[in-house]
Order: C-alpha cells, then sequence, then structure tokens
C-alpha cells in the first residue's frame, strides 16, 4: 500500500491553492484551537467551493462553524447574490471565529450566529437551496429533518465526518453517544427514500444527499 501521507501531499500539490487567507486561518486554527483537526482544511475546503460552483445556491445553511474555513471557502463559490447563515452553538470560540469572517473580502455574504440552530432556524422563515451539516453528532438525524423540510426539491445536503475515523465499523456495544449518533443517522439516511445519497471516503467521511 502507498504512503497515505504521501498520497495526501499529491493531492494537495495536484489541486488549486487554498489562497492565503485561508491558509493564514487554518494556520491559526491549528496553533489557538482545542481541537483543530475540526477546521475543513485545503482538500475539502476546495471540494466546498466547487460543489457551490456547481449547484449555484442562493442561500447556504451551515450548521456548525467552527474556525470560519469551511464558511469562507464555501464563499468563495457563491454568486453575486448567494449568502451564507452558519450558525455555532457556544460562544467560546466567537473572539476567535467573528474577526476571520468579518475580517475576510466575503464578510457581506456571511452571516454568522451563536445559539440553538435547531431553535433558531425555524423562526427565520427562510428556506435553503444547500445545507453543510458540521455539528453535534448526536443531533445529525434532528438537524436533517429540520435541513430537508426547509430544502427545494434538488436541494442539496453535505452531511461530514460521517465515517467518524473509521468508529462506524466497530464491533460491539458502543458508548461514546456521537459515533452512535453517527450510525444512527448512516442508517436512517440509507433508509429515506426522500433523497438520493452516496458518502465520499474524504477525510473523515462527507455524505451528500440530494432532496428527490
Amino acid at each position: 500500500m502507498q504512503n497515505l501521507d504521501a498520497l495526501d501531499a499529491y493531492i494537495l500539490e495536484h489541486i488549486d491553492e487554498e489562497g492565503e487567507y485561508l491558509h493564514a486561518l487554518y494556520r491559526d486554527t491549528q496553533i489557538k484551537l482545542l481541537y483543530p483537526r475540526m477546521a475543513s482544511g485545503h482538500l475539502q475546503g476546495r471540494l466546498l467551493k466547487m460543489l457551490v460552483q456547481f449547484i449555484g445556491p442562493k442561500r447556504i445553511l451551515e450548521l456548525g462553524t467552527y474556525s470560519g474555513y469551511s464558511a469562507l471557502s464555501m464563499a468563495e463559490g457563491l454568486g453575486e447574490d448567494g449568502k451564507i447563515y452558519t450558525f455555532a452553538i457556544h460562544d467560546e470560540q466567537e473572539v476567535f471565529t467573528r474577526p476571520w469572517l468579518e475580517g475576510s473580502k466575503y464578510r457581506d455574504k456571511i452571516e454568522f450566529f451563536i445559539g440553538d440552530a435547531l431553535e433558531l432556524v425555524p423562526k427565520m422563515g427562510l428556506t435553503f437551496d444547500m445545507a453543510f451539516i458540521d455539528a453535534d453528532k448526536r443531533q445529525y438525524i434532528a438537524y436533517y429533518e429540520m435541513v430537508l423540510n426547509l430544502l427545494p426539491q434538488g436541494g442539496v445536503i453535505l452531511a461530514d465526518n460521517t465515517l467518524w475515523d473509521g468508529h462506524v465499523v466497530e464491533k460491539g456495544v458502543l458508548s461514546d453517544k456521537q459515533t452512535v449518533g453517527i450510525r444512527e443517522f448512516n442508517d436512517y439516511v440509507k433508509a429515506d427514500s426522500r433523497v438520493e445519497k452516496v458518502i465520499l471516503p474524504l477525510r473523515d467521511g462527507l455524505t451528500m444527499i440530494r432532496k428527490r
């Protein structure tokens, strides 16, 4: 088997660069935040941008802002009238994330909210063309149902971390609620005839879902 680190490096050398601003954000995330692995990073960021360009959404809902890398990546792919509504449930990282979002050239395309999206989003009275779910893994099914009701036919959901570092295929009884949540979500989506779905083995797993 080829060296995975070498393959990862090869891939990054042969795709579009992430740009100086995102590179600086990713570096700052690695230095200052407790779980820097949660940031989308170069490869996933370029994919998110390209998917937004393919889909052409006017409004994107993001559940789980973290350091803002994914929101900024998606904002690159938006048209002139596009907008991202991104939610972080806690305010611990707001002092880190908000300046990065507001300091970017895409600041007018991103609205950043603190609070429980399950409570706040339905009150907004908006529909969305695309959603990126990357928040509490224990709530993925609840997020999914909320988002699906706010998407038109043909709307797209991207769900991150759906392979969960390989824990989804572990045998025996699992006590980790986040692993259980991801496995239950994967089974739930598989059985849902309202959507088409495919799991990409990218980083920690990315599920692409299209509403029929």
